[in-house]
């Protein structure tokens, strides 16, 4: 179980679950595991037979509002948004609500607690990437809006502008990343060169969006052509 504090991984193995997690973004996304790992604490409120082991989105849906309500009736608190990226499948958020029930349940703090950055998307994972290798901008919609995420708001004009917001900051990035590299090769080739100079062969415009608002910036880039040689005369 990767992504886990030692701790956290020694205590889930000490519950017995019914199955031993091994992808734990997988394997709790169902609420299941969830559930089972509150039974262990409060079993005469979490009756495991009225959950289902279901993959279907309907059955995730069920276990979730069920545990929500139960525990709303413990006085217990769980994140809303980990709850929401766990069931979605997004990166990083079942590890990190894994252990917030760990807390929950135990009263202790995991010794190595990972960030507490409510930003489940894959750009770290992007960044760790070399630029031929990154997404586009097709998967980085594919990547970040879930297909349960569509089946859970059935809005045209809101996954419009999900799917918008994805793809202007794709842009940005990428956008940040070409005036970084561009900047770092200026330094190595011309260390003198003014920022001016610099400044005279790019040009920032900016398209506003007219569904999100959100702003995607680009730049131009001048390129030269080579210089046609003229026709010998006999």
């Amino acid at each position: 179980m990767t992504g886990l504090p030692r701790d956290v991984t020694r205590w889930l193995q000490s519950l017995e679950l019914t199955v031993q997690p091994m992808n734990v973004r997988r394997d709790f996304c169902s609420g299941y595991h969830v559930a089972e790992m509150f039974c262990r604490y409060y079993p005469r409120d979490f009756e495991m037979h009225s959950y289902s082991r279901g993959a279907s989105f309907s059955a995730k849906q069920d276990n979730w509002n069920k545990i929500r309500r139960t525990l709303q009736k413990l006085s217990l608190h769980l994140s809303e948004k980990l709850a929401y990226g766990t069931m979605h499948c997004k990166p990083g958020a079942a590890e990190l609500l894994v252990q917030q029930v760990y807390s929950v349940l135990t009263k202790h703090r995991p010794r190595t607690a990972q960030s507490q950055e409510l930003d489940f998307s894959d750009q770290k994972y992007q960044q760790l990437l070399p630029p031929a290798a990154r997404a586009t901008a097709t998967t980085a919609v594919k990547s970040n809006l879930r297909k349960t995420e569509v089946l859970a708001l059935p809005d045209i004009l809101a996954n419009g502008r999900r799917a918008e917001a994805i793809i202007c900051k794709h842009l940005q990035d990428k956008i940040d990343r070409t005036v970084t590299d561009s900047g770092r090769s200026n330094l190595q080739s011309r260390p003198k060169q003014t920022t001016g100079k610099n400044q005279s062969h790019l040009s920032e415009l900016c398209l506003q969006s007219p569904l999100s608002g959100a702003v995607v910036s680009y730049k131009t880039i001048k390129v030269n052509q080579p210089a046609r040689r003229l026709a010998q005369s006999c």
